[in-house]
């Protein structure tokens, strides 16, 4: 299976890529970033591409995929409901349409979010472009699509969020997450069974086109060592 990730060096990102590179079935990986991250892997390819609204210069690399992990997204404090449209809304319905041109029988799986508004009409800003976002991708005739909405992610294995202020609290919380990830699956989950999750989504499939936090460990059964 040929996988490509967006978002790979972010902290969900950073969990699909090593899941990705350390599936005996996952044959290649080509990983779209604005900065190089430096890491060097036989599998690893990475694209580096500055226009995320405009894929057309990069689409000789994009083709050949079997699935598409997305991970990318940003925080939506502090953010207009343009800005945060422009990112969750603008930048994956563009990586998808080109996709799609080019890979009509892969799969796509996004990372949305617990409370995500299917309707897309609610009260809360990123709740309706992360539906809006859902809406948009499964609408599309791929394979399949698939949305996972996770609820907290507690980073493992040295990966760390972007954002100063999550680290901080990632930093205080570990033990507790810990300890909910164990007795409260429902609501924590781990950078690494999510990443293991998309890829076993990517390869076997999963009934439910909308993955709540509460299914995404049933997934990990099909994930190849």
């Amino acid at each position: 299976m040929n996988v490509a990730i967006f978002g790979a060096s972010g902290m969900v990102g950073q969990g699909a890529l090593r899941a990705c590179l350390g599936d005996s079935e996952v044959q290649s990986v080509v990983s779209v970033l604005r900065t190089a991250s430096g890491q060097r892997h036989e599998k690893l390819r990475e694209i580096v591409h500055q226009d995320f609204l405009d894929f057309t210069p990069i689409e000789n690399g994009l083709k050949n995929i079997d699935a598409c992990l997305y991970c990318l997204g940003v925080t939506s404090s502090g953010k207009s409901e343009d800005e945060y449209t422009r990112v969750t809304y603008g930048y994956t319905i563009a990586a998808a349409t080109t996709l799609l041109k080019l890979n009509p029988a892969m799969s796509f799986i996004f990372i949305s979010g617990t409370g995500a508004d299917s309707t897309a009409r609610g009260r809360v800003m990123w709740a309706r472009v992360k539906g809006k976002t859902e809406n948009g991708l499964l609408a599309m005739p791929y394979r399949a699509v698939y949305a996972f909405r996770p609820a907290m992610i507690q980073p493992l294995d040295g990966i760390e969020s972007k954002t100063p202020s999550y680290r901080l609290l990632y930093g205080y919380t570990g033990p507790l997450l810990t300890l909910m990830r164990r007795f409260l699956p429902q609501f924590v989950t781990s950078t690494d069974e999510l990443g293991r999750a998309m890829v076993a989504a990517a390869r076997r499939g999963t009934e439910k086109r909308v993955v709540e936090a509460n299914q995404i460990r049933g997934l990990l059964a099909f994930f190849h060592n």
